[in-house]
């Protein structure tokens, strides 16, 4: 691999950006992960420019694709066995939340920015599976793929469309 000056691959190596997910840290108290272990666990995965955000467990980096979609599965092992707990990791390359971005339905609408949500799925829904429009009245929902975006006028602490139900 071709590292520059910084220690960082070179944009000819083909790295891409990319952001990962993690589900259940820090919340609560419970399942605690300090941010500087997991940006350890990403880099010993073979990541670069690691970066995370806040203690949320969410995670920036760059990678080749092949590095990247390994991860996930080598962050999770590394949680468990240094932590002792499971917390499932969701990879999106930057282009896919670029689009997520650009593509939500209710910011065509007018929607003011801070009532929109998304929730980012493992993968599409079963067939058949049911979503209840009604489950939360006045806030709404669109599926899109793997993602589920959100409009909360009451605000998303009093939403019944929770990351649990999708």
């Amino acid at each position: 691999m071709t590292r520059g000056k910084q220690g960082t691959l070179s944009k000819s190596t083909g790295a891409g950006s990319w952001v990962a997910l993690l589900r259940g840290v820090n919340v609560g108290g419970k399942h605690r992960l300090p941010m500087k272990l997991l940006a350890g666990f990403f880099e010993a995965a073979g990541c670069l420019e690691v970066r995370t955000v806040g203690a949320s467990g969410n995670v920036r980096f760059r990678a080749p694709a092949a590095v990247a979609r390994a991860a996930p599965g080598l962050v999770e092992a590394l949680i468990y066995k240094e932590c002792g707990f499971r917390s499932p990791v969701l990879l999106r390359s930057g282009e896919e939340v670029a689009a997520v971005l650009a593509g939500n339905p209710f910011k065509a609408e007018g929607v003011e920015e801070e009532l929109l949500h998304v929730v980012f799925l493992s993968g599409p829904p079963a067939a058949g599976a049911a979503i209840d429009p009604a489950r939360s009245p006045g806030d709404r929902f669109a599926l899109r793929g793997r993602e589920v975006y959100l409009a909360l006028p009451n605000g998303i602490s009093g939403s019944k469309f929770t990351n649990d139900y999708f």
